[in-house]
């Protein structure tokens, strides 16, 4: 079922934990031809039993990185969407007000991604640099549940001051 979802998508959007990362990859590999991948995968230490606020060492550096391994050479891997609240981006009623931290090696890729970001009211796509800028983007994700966790808030999010009005 995934590998004919993915061949059907340009842009195909990785939201699993981290330890089924791998395997999904994998599966979809020979379906990511012609397609970006965004990779949404957080490697945080809960997702095998260990604390929600502690990010896993990745050999490749960042989840991002090691999904760059396992997808074809062709096919554009982005990291994005680590920083914002799945559960509120599921409530359809609230306000969302965030920026989406794009991390990636191929520039028409990202601005494939940035007005599909801006379609969601409150989301503001900022160009966070290489792929290897993901390993730190993916760490502020426990960062965030700290923050929720010490202010009794359900979901904060990442806003970079100093922009103006990104791409």
């Amino acid at each position: 079922m995934n590998p004919e979802a993915a061949a059907q998508a340009s842009l195909v959007v990785l939201t699993v934990p981290f330890p089924a990362q791998v395997g999904i990859l994998k599966s979809i590999r020979g379906s990511l031809e012609g397609s970006i991948l965004i990779d949404t995968t957080v490697p945080l230490a809960a997702t095998l039993g260990g604390k929600l606020t502690r990010v896993l060492g990745v050999w490749q550096g960042s989840a991002a990185e090691q999904a760059r391994e396992l997808t074809p050479a062709a096919t554009p891997v982005l990291a994005a969407f680590h920083n914002l609240s799945g559960i509120a981006l599921q409530d359809l009623s609230a306000t969302l007000d965030c920026d989406i931290l794009i991390c990636g090696d191929d520039a028409a890729a990202k601005q494939r991604l940035f007005p599909l970001v801006k379609l969601i009211a409150g989301l503001r796509p900022v160009d966070a640099g290489g792929l290897e800028i993901a390993r730190i983007v993916e760490g502020l994700t426990a960062l965030l549940i700290s923050v929720n966790r010490r202010n009794r808030v359900a979901h904060s999010g990442i806003r970079i001051t100093g922009l103006g009005s990104a791409p």
